[in-house]
């Protein structure tokens, strides 16, 4: 296997590995891993914004008490400070880096952020560029990238699993194996510091607004690696995601409801004034299961959120994506309304870090969907996931600079897996069309039975359904992207059935019918240490 050798490592090219990348390049080398193309990354398909506190009317204090809301008893209250005190400065070095945020004029010609409004935010705070906004930070930041010949980036390189050495002080993390998706070598890159920035875990339900790339990389390799993992069971489901037969799920962001937009049933009734005083601005996870029991009290397979009464020139600027992709499938928004349904969203578990996006083992840090930083507990606030991305992967490079910015340990021993398994025959072979096909069993099996509302016994009978697909998957030669993916992805799914098993009680987003109530006994972390998996 050849080895590489740079200062910096970083796992995933969304807005989390870009900042750190870019910081840490000042200082050194770095190599940046993207497994498909550089843009194929969560952070290109956001639509709402960015949350921060920007408006006179608005404050750290009102951020933080919205954030605490939705987290529904679990936020680290440290790492929520952090992100609302630290956000703005992060958000006005995009500004400067050329992001083209949407702007207003103000009565005596002043130009100023023009800031929306999401479910379970108190003022508008969201700093947007239309509905594309996560593209143009992306956009912005690859830029900044292009011109930094610090960053060395390769596209298709597909992360296996982390290097880690033993010390005498303890297990660190060395850097990691990857295969070329291109050519089918594996190298090995070896680096001082290694940033976790793989994104979420989509493509672990049948469906998601995530794109192909969200398999759950992260977790499941710094799971294997022995970091510590947590709150895995809070998968985020977006209420509005396009329903219509002849087009892939597309997310309906937020911030449409933000401007006036109704959910509507089967019969025309705004329905969300039955659920929660926020009406249609009610934090996410109870918008999605008030759709859950329209659809299932009207035996319809859907939804719809109309947004007819928004003036059309309105919302054709602010929604020029949404509107120029629903045209193409036969909806004018401006004229009837969107069928809608929910589907997988956000990951708010993932890898621990403290609140400088240091994980459980020296020398690996994570930042962006793949870190469980605290401070989105049992689910989310709208618009808080690029910003957390950045804020966290910001104080990451810090802490890189004054901690693990020192050679490796001399005469340390690799722990396997150091290269990858050793081939064996296998019968069948694991064909891309086997190996498709148990992608897409774990995947229907997820979305049926640890969807939105949950109970004991499917939890129970798909955990022995898993347990059985990842012992025939250690037994077999990965011999491709998808195959590691697919591993990956059965693993991620173990780990969310494990944690919701684990919580007898329903919290944010894990609603179980065995145990519908909040419990106050329950109110903390479910905690996987690393390797158990």
């Amino acid at each position: 296997m050849d080895v590489t050798h740079s200062d910096y490592l970083v796992i995933g090219s969304g807005l989390a590995g870009l900042t750190y990348a870019l910081k840490m390049a000042k200082h050194g080398s770095v190599t940046l891993l993207t497994k498909r193309k550089r843009t194929d990354a969560n952070s290109s398909w956001a639509q709402g914004g960015i949350a921060g506190v920007i408006a006179d009317d608005d404050s750290f204090d009102l951020h933080k008490q919205d954030t605490l809301t939705a987290g529904a008893g679990l936020c680290h209250e440290d790492a929520v400070e952090v992100l609302v005190r630290e956000g703005p400065e992060r958000i006005q070095e995009l500004r400067e880096l050329g992001a083209a945020f949407d702007t207003e004029t103000e009565p005596d010609g002043t130009s100023v952020l023009s800031l929306g409004r999401e479910g379970g935010h108190s003022r508008n705070r969201i700093v947007h560029t239309a509905d594309f906004t996560g593209w143009e930070c992306e956009r912005t930041l690859l830029e900044a990238v292009r011109h930094t010949p610090q960053i060395e980036v390769l596209e298709h390189f597909f992360v296996t699993d982390l290097l880690i050495l033993r010390t005498e002080e303890g297990e660190t993390c060395a850097g990691a194996t990857a295969l070329n998706g291109q050519t089918g070598e594996y190298i090995a890159f070896h680096a001082k510091a290694t940033l976790l920035a793989t994104g979420g875990s989509g493509q672990v339900y049948e469906y998601t607004t995530n794109p192909l790339v969200a398999t759950g990389d992260g977790v499941a390799i710094a799971c294997r690696a022995g970091a510590t993992i947590a709150n895995m069971e809070f998968v985020q489901f977006h209420p509005t995601t396009l329903y219509h037969p002849k087009a892939r799920a597309f997310l309906i962001t937020e911030a449409m409801r933000g401007e006036g937009a109704k959910l509507r049933n089967a019969d025309g009734e705004a329905f969300m004034t039955r659920y929660h005083p926020l009406a249609d601005l009610a934090p996410r996870d109870i918008v999605a299961r008030a759709i859950v029991q329209e659809i299932k009290l009207s035996g319809e397979p859907c939804v719809f959120l109309d947004a007819t009464d928004i003036p059309t020139e309105r919302l054709k600027h602010h929604f020029p994506t949404i509107y120029e992709r629903l045209l193409q499938v036969g909806i004018d928004i401006t004229q009837e309304p969107i069928p809608v349904v929910p589907a997988q969203h956000y990951q708010c578990g993932g890898v621990v870090t403290d609140l400088d996006g240091a994980t459980s083992i020296p020398r690996l840090y994570a930042a962006g969907e793949v870190a469980c930083t605290g401070v989105h507990g049992a689910n989310r606030l709208a618009s808080n996931s690029l910003l957390e991305a950045m804020v966290f992967a910001y104080r990451a490079a810090n802490h890189t600079l004054e901690n693990a910015n020192t050679p490796l340990p001399r005469n340390a021993a690799p722990i396997p897996p150091l290269i990858p398994q050793t081939p064996i025959a296998l019968t069948p072979p694991l064909s891309a069309t086997l190996v498709n096909e148990l992608m897409q069993s774990v995947r229907r099996a997820m979305q049926g039975y640890v969807g939105i509302v949950r109970t004991t016994a499917e939890l129970q009978s798909i955990r022995a359904y898993l347990d059985f697909h990842l012992n025939s998957l250690r037994s077999l030669e990965l011999n491709s992207v998808e195959a590691y993916e697919l591993r990956n992805i059965a693993q991620v799914a173990q780990l969310i059935v494990h944690s919701a098993l684990c919580r007898h009680e329903s919290r944010g987003l894990h609603y179980t019918l065995d145990y519908p109530e909040l419990r106050e006994t329950e109110r903390q972390d479910t905690v996987i240490l690393g390797g158990a998996f």
